[in-house]
């Protein structure tokens, strides 16, 4: 093996297991998730509904779980040549509108996930230009479409940090 190559390079926090981002606190083992807004300081940018393609419309084969890391991509960037993915993370909701904190059930197929833009600085270079109400847009696997969303509120997009 070539010694000059270091195999021990530490991953960027975006990569992680979500229970070792940094500053998220897990707590039961694991078990219990807590909401974004306990560590971040400040409310989710936006809230969609969103419904998980099935997998015979190509979507996922099983539901995720709270704690899930997608990418996010405003249908109007499908027009592009190329697409370009946001680092936006869904919180998911209960049915009652409620953050789901049990990380060991399935979220549900369709309902409603609190947006958080993890990058101050595309919050001020694009987003706060492109995000609206009724905009469509869609939860990314790399290149794979998994769920379609509408942004249904707007939250702290123009009020939360703009720069790092």
């Amino acid at each position: 093996m070539d010694s000059s190559i270091n195999t021990k390079k530490r991953q960027p926090a975006y990569w992680l297991p979500f229970s070792q981002l940094p500053g998220r606190i897990v707590t039961n083992k694991g078990k219990n998730y807590i909401a974004e807004n306990n560590f971040m300081g400040f409310p989710p940018d936006f809230k969609v509904k969103y419904r998980f393609f099935t997998q015979e419309e190509g979507g996922r084969k099983i539901l995720p779980k709270q704690g899930y890391r997608s990418d996010f991509a405003l249908e109007g960037d499908f027009l592009e040549t190329g697409i370009e993915l946001s680092v936006i993370h869904p919180e998911f909701e209960d049915e009652n509108g409620e953050i789901i904190i049990n990380e060991t059930c399935s979220v549900l197929e369709s309902g409603t996930a609190r947006m958080w833009i993890m990058f101050p600085k595309a919050r001020e270079d694009r987003h706060i230009h492109d995000i609206k109400v009724g905009l469509k847009g869609y939860f990314m696997e790399g290149p794979k479409r998994v769920a379609e969303a509408e942004i249904i509120e707007i939250i702290g997009l123009f009020t939360n940090p703009r720069t790092e």
